[in-house]
């Protein structure tokens, strides 16, 4: 019996704490009671988890099944719309139109050369009265301003009476002067005259003297006689020829007064009239820089009073890119929008390039000028932005759809062809463009109806 003991002790040891507890304790009947219960709730929680566990994983499969099947509905589903899908989509049929090769600029609408022009004084004064709003509209000629002239008057007057000093020298000479000339050349021929009585009285002398008719006494006076009367002959000549000389050059002297003399009347003038600033141009009053009974000094640059703006002269300034310069020329077609009118297409013609170009944040444009042709009076006004299109190369009768019908799927151009109340997809190549038009090089036949925009099961 000894000899099995260790085995029993060791089973004994081998048993759960609770089972010893049980069979040694005097309560053990309902301590195992207790134990049982708590053994029986501990299953049921497990056994909840595991069913809860299988009904997520039946969730999680049914779901994952339902968008198996819906991704492949949506994957397998014809690539078509019912009627009633395109019926609402907006259609276009194929058809020709003109293409136009262009090239696209912004541009600003500006004055011609002369059709702005800054007026102002040409003389320093004081402003005494302005005749001119921003807006008014004013003729060629018509005054916006005047100076004061008091002071330029006053000059006037004085130049007045310098002429009529020099026209009365000029009356005295013409009246004096031919007088003189009349006395000395009398004395000439006086001179003359008494010179031919005196030779021929030293001639008779002189015949006498071999007869001793005549003394040497008579005969040297004679003679003496007759070179005295030369000399005063030679001294009248000299004297009428200087009478007439100083005729002429003082007349010519009174001329040059009196020409002097109107030349500073014309000046003085012309000063009073700089004191009335009138219009050069037809247009209409764009700015006033001064006001009434400001005094303006007059420098290097004369001070503006006012800009005159000819609204019926207007050109647009077309800014094109370096890349597309080489392709406008003079003469070619161009047509433009402005904002303020976007619906209204205005036409014109290139007319000049300028040959520098304007270089604006690293990029380089050329201006190019356009005139405009389309009647515009009332409606364009200076500095307004312009979407300029410069016509190339024409292309009459293309066949084109616009460009927003066309979609890009699978690396293929392709646009919805409406055939028997259906919308298939096909496969096209495109060319030019024309704006918001396409040219269509095959794929599409006139006439046919397409789609502008893909059915509504492609686009999900």
């Amino acid at each position: 019996m000894s000899a099995m003991r260790p085995h029993a002790d060791l089973a004994e040891s081998a048993r759960p704490a609770t089972h010893r507890r049980l069979a040694g304790d005097p309560g053990a009947n309902g301590r195992k009671t207790l134990v049982e219960k708590d053994s029986a709730g501990t299953s049921a929680a497990r056994a909840a988890r595991r069913r809860k566990k299988r009904w997520l994983r039946r969730l999680v499969f049914l779901i994952l099944l339902v968008g198996a099947s819906a991704g492949a509905v949506w994957h397998f589903l014809p690539m078509t719309a019912s009627p009633k899908q395109h019926a609402a989509s907006p259609t276009e049929t194929v058809a020709r139109r003109d293409f136009a090769s262009s090239v696209l600029a912004t541009g600003v609408v500006q004055p011609q050369i002369g059709a702005e022009v800054r007026v102002g004084a040409r003389i320093s004064g004081k402003v005494e009265r302005l005749l001119a709003n921003i807006g008014d509209r004013v003729e060629k000629g018509q005054v916006v301003a005047q100076l004061e002239q008091a002071d330029l008057e006053a000059v006037v007057t004085q130049r007045e009476a310098e002429l009529q000093l020099a026209n009365a020298k000029l009356a005295a000479v013409e009246s004096l002067l031919p007088q003189q000339t009349e006395k000395a050349k009398a004395d000439v021929l006086r001179s003359r005259a008494s010179l031919a009585k005196t030779e021929k009285d030293r001639n008779r002398a002189a015949k006498l003297r071999p007869t001793q008719a005549v003394s040497e006494t008579d005969y040297d006076a004679t003679v003496a006689n007759h070179e005295m009367d030369k000399a005063q002959l030679t001294s009248a000549e000299k004297a009428y020829d200087l009478a007439k000389t100083e005729y002429v050059e003082q007349r010519r002297q009174a001329k040059a007064e009196i020409a002097r003399a109107a030349s500073a009347l014309a000046n003085a003038k012309v000063q009073l009239s700089y004191a009335t600033i009138t219009a050069p141009i037809d247009g209409v009053i764009a700015s006033v820089s001064t006001e009434q009974g400001e005094t303006v000094a007059a420098g290097m640059q004369a001070p503006t009073f006012v800009t005159i703006i000819d609204l019926d002269r207007l050109q647009v300034d077309a800014f094109v890119d370096e890349v597309d310069i080489g392709k406008v020329a003079v003469g070619q077609r161009a047509v433009f929008t402005v904002d303020a009118f976007p619906a209204t297409e205005f036409a014109g013609k290139v007319s000049a390039i300028y040959p520098k170009a304007v270089i604006q944040d690293n990029v380089v444009n050329y201006d190019v000028v356009v005139d405009i042709e389309t009647p515009y009076h009332g409606l364009l006004r200076p500095e307004m932005t312009a979407s300029v299109t410069i016509l190339l190369d024409e292309r009459p009768g293309v066949l084109a759809i616009p460009a927003k019908a066309v979609q890009r799927q699978r690396g293929k151009t392709m646009v919805h062809v409406v055939a028997d109340g259906k919308a298939e997809p096909r496969d096209i190549k495109v060319g030019w463009r024309d704006g918001p038009w396409i040219e269509i090089a095959s794929g599409l036949a006139e006439g046919e109806t397409i789609l502008l925009e893909a059915p509504a099961t492609n686009s999900q």
